[in-house]
Parts: structure tokens; C-alpha cells; sequence
């Protein structure tokens, strides 16, 4: 049997994030990856030079191409832009009833500005968040989809919790952002938590991380597995990628899709 997963987000023309990211992790996963791009964006290692959304009707009829001849077994979202896209992005997932929503909120830049605006965030709380089965934000995310500052494990609880009672089936706060001397990631399924450490790995090249990891998790869903195994191998598999980083680029590089096979790593 084929599995099949879609992602809904931006281009990358540098290749190291968004759909790029996507589309190479779940190939590396043995997925067969779909797309529908919510933006086209000029960028390399040193930065976005230009965003140019594509129109809302564009991006619908890349949803309903698929669903009429190509169901995804799990989807992900990420770069939604709008309240407009976000809200029509999250009515035809209930309408076409796909299941295994992974929801990355890219919301926040590598510099920290932010990348929607109140009423998007909005609509992420209010629309999409209660269709996910996990959602994967950063602590930084986290803190603006909450409205509270995260320092500590407890308080990254504490917004799990959160996160969890909007309606997420599964939240997974990622610690790369932590002070902590490992990496924690943290993962709650509405009754317990989940504790899940690393080394951290000392690099720059840590470009498209999060869509990386939450394309992972969406690659393991459409096979089938838990989301606690799935969230397992999606740490392994970015730890791999960061681990052999390509050091290709002058700024942020990206990471190593296919150090994880390399590695002789099996899912």
C-alpha cells in the first residue's frame, strides 16, 4: 500500500524549509508527498528577500484536486498567512474529513518578528487548532498562542495544558528554544506528559527544523503509527539532520534530509 501525505505551506526557494522540507522528509519516510502552496517566497540561507501570497481560490483548488483523486492519509499545515486562508483551510479539512492533522503554527521569524497578525492567531486558536490531532509549536509560539511567558519546564506544561483545552488532540512543545543544558520536548496527551531529551547540537544550520519535524510526525501518522511513536521517530530523524548538517549557504543552512537512511535508520 501507498501512504500519502499533503502539506499545505509555503515555498522555499532555498529548499530548506516549507513544502521543500516537506515534500523531502516524507519522501525519506516512504510517503508519497503532496502539496498545496499557500505562498511562493524568494529566500536562501541569509534570509527572505520577498513573500508572494498565492490567491485564496488557488489554494482551495489545490485541496479539492486532491481530495477528488488523491485523499492524504495525514496532512500538515504550515505557513497560513491569513485569517482568510487559515478559515478555509480548516473548513474543508472538516468538510473533506481528513483525519491526522498536524498543525506547525509558524508564526514567528528566525529573528522573532511575527509572521500573522492578531486576527490569524485568532483564527489558528478558534479554527484550526481544534482540528489538529497534534500540534507542534516552539516555545516562542507557544508563549504568543497562550499569552504567557515560558521559561521552565512547568510553565511549558502549563501551556500544554492550554494548548491541549483549545482542542489539539496531542501538543508537542518543542525545546530548542529552552534554557535547559539538554533539549526537552515535551508532549502531552490531555492526561500525562512525555519527557523527551536530547543533546543539543552546537550549529547555525538548523534552517527548516520545525517544518522537518512536523512533516515527520505527519509521514508516520499516514503509515499508521501512534503519535507518540511518530513524535519519536520525528525527534530521531531531526536530530540525524541537524547532527549532519550540509554546511552549504553563507547564513542559517539547512539540514540534512537524508542523514537519517544514511544513518541506516528504519521506520
Amino acid at each position: 500500500m501507498v501512504y500519502k501525505a499533503l502539506t499545505i505551506a509555503g515555498s522555499d526557494s532555498g529548499g530548506g524549509a516549507g513544502i521543500q522540507a516537506d515534500l523531502k522528509t516524507f519522501q525519506e519516510l516512504d510517503v508519497f508527498g503532496m502539496s498545496a502552496i499557500t505562498a511562493i517566497t524568494a529566500q536562501n540561507t541569509l534570509g527572505v528577500q520577498g513573500v508572494y501570497p498565492v490567491p485564496l481560490e488557488a489554494v482551495i483548488e489545490q485541496m479539492a484536486s486532491i481530495q477528488a483523486d488523491l485523499q492524504p492519509d495525514a496532512l500538515k499545515t504550515g505557513m497560513l498567512f491569513s485569517s482568510e486562508l487559515i478559515e478555509a483551510v480548516a473548513l474543508n479539512v472538516k468538510n473533506y474529513q481528513w483525519g491526522n492533522l498536524v498543525v506547525d503554527p509558524v508564526m514567528i521569524a528566525k529573528g522573532g518578528a511575527k509572521l500573522l497578525q492578531e486576527e490569524a492567531i485568532r483564527s489558528l486558536r478558534e479554527s484550526l487548532i481544534p482540528l489538529a490531532t497534534v500540534i507542534t509549536p516552539n516555545i516562542p509560539e507557544a508563549e504568543v498562542l497562550t499569552e504567557r511567558t515560558i521559561d521552565t519546564i512547568d510553565q511549558r506544561k502549563q501551556a500544554a495544558r492550554m494548548l491541549h483545552k483549545l482542542g489539539a488532540t496531542y501538543v508537542v512543545i518543542k525545546g530548542g528554544h529552552g534554557k535547559e543544558e539538554e533539549l526537552v520536548d515535551l508532549l502531552f496527551d490531555g492526561e500525562s506528559f512525555l519527557e523527551l531529551t536530547s543533546k543539543r547540537i552546537p550549529t547555525k544550520n538548523t534552517h527548516g527544523t520545525g517544518c522537518t519535524f512536523a512533516a515527520a510526525i505527519t509521514a508516520q501518522l499516514a503509515k499508521g503509527h501512534s503519535v507518540e511513536s511518530a513524535v519519536r521517530v520525528a525527534k530521531q530523524f531531526i536530530h540525524a539532520a541537524i547532527e549532519a548538517d550540509l554546511k552549504i549557504g553563507s547564513g542559517h543552512g539547512p539540514t540534512n534530509h537524508w542523514a537519517y537512511k544514511k544513518a541506516g535508520m528504519t521506520v
